[in-house]
């Protein structure tokens, strides 16, 4: 699985410098924003009143999109790309190994001195965005919205929970998560910083993971900086 995200990585990589090169002879051939890093705070949507969040969760995105504009001027686009992300959610349900699967209890804290609880998924990302920016061949800080959706797969998934007065919990691969998570994007700013958000359209679980008997529908929201690099 690495070996094949760093070949499909390297044709997108070679593919948008030799579109930078032609750009470099003929300015009306550009394009924008090839490559993309961000960090988030990642925030649990649509949860009880049981399930609360606490400390700091954070996103960490890396990819590559391959700019495609649709008219003459070239301030109008579509992108696609391939990317990775690694997020953290600290919250307060305890996840746990059972004979038939895996154990979701919300934590009592009144009689646990909780350390640390939280889980994290590392994702192979899709992104795909229409894009809208005010920048010409000679322009480098300009206006830019993109909005779009992002396909998320799930490669790798852990939880990590620990305490002063009881044993601590550590788990890898839980299928106990959805492996394919999708949501909405924007992301809108000027220059360097720019602003965006992710709304996750489906559950971070799947129908396996239940709390009290009924399913956790916890979705994805994240909201934080991005970062486009030509």
């Amino acid at each position: 699985m690495r070996s094949i995200i760093v070949i499909i990585f390297l044709c997108f990589t070679i593919g948008n410098l030799n579109a930078q090169a032609d750009s470099t002879d003929l300015d009306d051939r550009y394009r924008e924003d090839q490559f993309y890093a961000s960090v988030t705070y990642n925030l649990l949507g649509n949860t009880s009143n049981s399930i609360s969040q606490n400390g700091l969760s954070t996103g960490f995105h890396f990819g590559v999109i391959r700019d495609m504009p649709i008219n003459k001027r070239r301030n109008l686009a579509f992108g696609i790309g391939l990317g990775i992300s690694s997020n953290s959610y600290n919250q307060n349900v305890l996840i746990s190994e059972a004979t038939d699967g895996f154990n979701f209890n919300v934590i009592d804290e009144s009689t646990i001195n909780v350390n640390k609880n939280k889980f994290t998924t590392y994702l192979l990302e899709v992104p795909f965005e229409f894009r809208w920016r005010t920048s010409t061949a000679a322009e480098y800080r300009f206006w830019r919205i993109y909005a779009g959706f992002k396909l998320g797969y799930l490669v790798y998934n852990t939880t990590k929970f620990t305490s002063s007065n009881t044993n601590d919990v550590k788990l890898s691969n839980v299928d106990a998560f959805n492996d394919l998570q999708y949501g909405l994007t924007l992301s809108a700013g000027y220059g360097t910083w720019n602003f965006q958000v992710y709304y996750g359209l489906n559950p971070i679980f799947n129908d396996d993971a239940k709390l009290n008997n009924r399913t956790i529908d916890v979705r994805s929201i994240k909201v934080g900086l991005i970062f486009y690099i030509l």
